[in-house]
């Protein structure tokens, strides 16, 4: 099938690369020039857990016109983009064309449906990748536990089940799930964990579980999520979000979140998608979440302070 992918960063570089070795017809769309120049170039390299890949045949371009036809668009922007991202996919939904959208944090389905009609959306969780750039036509993993599929609405359907399909073939560990919002907030609960705490603390995953005083606050914005969580309605599938999230930081102990990537680079990160999306859910039902606050806060100083250095 032809997969266009939306967000050719380090999660959508993964995805191109792993859909194009399984002989799917494969384009890339990205802002970043260097990097769209050296996919054409050169190929797209992939290193991870199964060893060094170079790719060949992925068409990479600035512009969503590259996408047209696409029967899977997979959009795997930050979710500050989401919204741009939709808007421009619109003209190029045919009647077979699915959208699937993979980020982190809450809303990215609200934003998608201001823009394209809800029959065609997918939503996707990506758990367990520690994926990064290594430079422009260079991508790097540390693992790849599980991409989770859902329907907007839930429940299984036709289509799903042939997404997990396709995902699977491409060598994913793939599931879907007739309740993707509760997988949702179960990789929300290990953002708001890591994210903001690895950003204000300046540490990899593991060096944030070794230091006891930063790892206790880190769990404490796990706490203050999992009750707005619950709240929120939300049908967890553990009792003990402790546990589960340090389970999930084990895993990635090497990798660093892609906001603290993202302020080492000097960009602006998801705060306002991940631990800032907490806040408000906090007031809405009456929760105190402090933690959350005044690590958001301390993200949007740091962002401050270098956002006017950069273009």
């Amino acid at each position: 099938m032809k997969i266009a992918v939306f967000g050719a960063g380090a999660m959508g570089s993964l995805y191109a690369a792993r859909f194009a070795m399984a002989g799917h017809s494969v384009v890339a769309v990205d802002p970043w020039g260097a990097h769209v120049a050296a996919i054409n170039a050169n190929g797209l390299r992939m290193r991870g857990p199964d060893g060094e890949h170079h790719i060949k045949g992925i068409q990479a371009s600035l512009s969503p016109d590259l996408a047209e036809d696409a029967e899977l668009v997979v959009i795997a922007t930050k979710a500050s983009a989401v919204g741009v991202a939709a808007k421009a996919i619109g003209p190029l939904i045919r009647a077979n064309t699915m959208v699937l959208t993979i980020q982190n944090g809450l809303g990215a389905g609200a934003r998608i449906a201001e823009h394209l009609p809800s029959e065609c959306t997918l939503l996707g969780v990506a758990d367990g990748f520690g994926a990064s750039m290594v430079e422009p036509g260079f991508v790097q993993h540390t693992a790849m536990k599980l991409i989770r599929l859902g329907e907007v609405e839930g429940g299984m359907t036709p289509r799903l089940n042939a997404m997990e399909d396709t995902w699977q073939q491409a060598g994913f560990n793939a599931k879907a799930f007739d309740d993707i919002h509760q997988l949702i907030w179960e990789k929300l609960l290990c953002n708001v964990t890591l994210s903001a705490p690895c950003t204000v603390y300046d540490c990899t995953v593991g060096e944030l579980l070794a230091n006891a005083e930063h790892w206790a606050n880190a769990l404490t914005c796990t706490r203050e999520a999992y009750a707005c969580g619950l709240a929120e309605n939300i049908r967890f599938s553990f009792n003990d979000p402790v546990e589960y999230v340090t389970k999930f930081a084990e895993v990635v102990a090497k990798a660093s979140p892609s906001m603290r990537l993202d302020h080492m680079a000097r960009r602006a990160s998801e705060i306002g998608f991940i631990n800032g999306a907490i806040p408000p859910l906090g007031r809405k039902h009456n929760i105190p979440t402090p933690m959350n606050e005044k690590l958001s806060a301390d993200v949007r100083r740091l962002e401050e302070a270098f956002l006017g250095e950069v273009t």
